[in-house]
């Protein structure tokens, strides 16, 4: 499956939290989206990660979202390693983006800076012939996007980009709310 945007989070509510204004924007302009989480957040103090995945998916209907996948690396823990980086690989292949969306480079929470130099460095990757990946069996080719951008999270980075999303705001809060265990 092809989409127009992928946007990668360290954790399920990164995207809601901080560009689900912009994929809602795009999304009604014809285009289509999907997110990859990183983690199933199950370090988090509140919910579960049997909720997380609920959660995330009422605000997946909520988005529009043509897909949504979680490639289920630990919580807190996970590495810049090469299994974890293949593992975006295959993501950024199978969906062929035209641009990707992944959280802030710097950031309070030291998931969002790793799970961003994750996807940084696999965007990069993934463009290369003599690393081969398969997805449902099938060797996929390679995919670079044209546009890596970072969405801001936890504190005030001055952006290069700013996307009016007044038409989008109510439906980006419902997509918020859907992580109620999250938020109340």
């Amino acid at each position: 499956m092809i989409v127009d945007i992928l946007a990668f989070a360290a954790h399920p509510d990164d995207v809601e939290l901080s560009a689900s204004g912009t994929l809602l924007k795009h999304i009604s302009m014809g285009k289509s989206a999907a997110i990859v989480d990183m983690t199933q957040g199950e370090l988090g103090s509140r919910g579960t990660v049997e909720t997380r995945y609920s959660e995330a998916s009422e605000a997946t209907k909520i988005l529009g979202l043509s897909a949504r996948e979680n490639l289920k690396m630990p919580d807190g823990f996970f590495e810049l390693s090469k299994e974890n980086k293949i593992k975006i690989v295959e993501q950024i292949r199978r969906f062929q983006p035209k641009v990707i969306l992944a959280n802030a480079i710097s950031d309070r929470h030291p998931d969002h800076g790793r799970g961003s130099q994750l996807v940084r460095e696999a965007v990069f990757l993934s463009g290369l012939r003599k690393i081969e990946t398969s997805w449902n069996g099938e060797p996929q080719k390679p995919w670079r996007p044209k546009s890596l951008l970072f969405y801001i999270q936890d504190r005030f980075l001055k952006p290069d980009i700013v996307v009016d999303i007044s038409e989008h705001v109510n439906t980006k809060i419902e997509s918020i709310k859907a992580f109620k265990t999250q938020f109340f």
